[in-house]
């Protein structure tokens, strides 16, 4: 890795298929290690479930209010300030539970690949 500011670019915000839009803000080679995006889910809308292969996730919830559900726990309501972490190959899921969106950064180590989406059936 070397030194570099990376700057956040809100036209690059895109929609996925998992219900959710994400702003990619520090995903790339020269950076192997982690991921950032910045994910938000408009209220009312829960996520697809779904897990990553090999790749560590957490959440940190910076706005709104939700319940995620993450493997075998309860589901559990979360809101500003939250950390979420979820393990390698876990699956999961988030509700918008609230009247605004519901926006956390998502950290992925090691980055994010497309290739380690696994959407799953419910």
């Amino acid at each position: 890795m070397q030194p570099k500011i990376k700057r956040s670019n809100e036209t690059e915000e895109f929609e996925t298929a998992e219900r959710c839009s994400i702003l990619e803000v520090s995903n790339d080679p020269d950076d192997p290690a982690v991921s950032i995006a910045r994910a938000r889910v408009k209220p009312g809308v829960i996520t697809e479930w779904h897990k990553l292969k090999a790749t560590a996730e957490r959440y940190l919830i910076i706005a709104g209010q939700g319940r995620v559900e993450v493997g075998t726990l309860d589901a559990t309501d979360v809101s500003e300030g939250d950390v979420i972490r979820i393990p390698a190959d876990t699956r999961q899921r988030i509700t918008n539970t609230g009247d605004t969106d519901l926006i956390f950064y998502a950290i992925c180590t090691p980055r994010f690949k497309a290739a380690h989406y696994q959407a799953l059936q419910p």
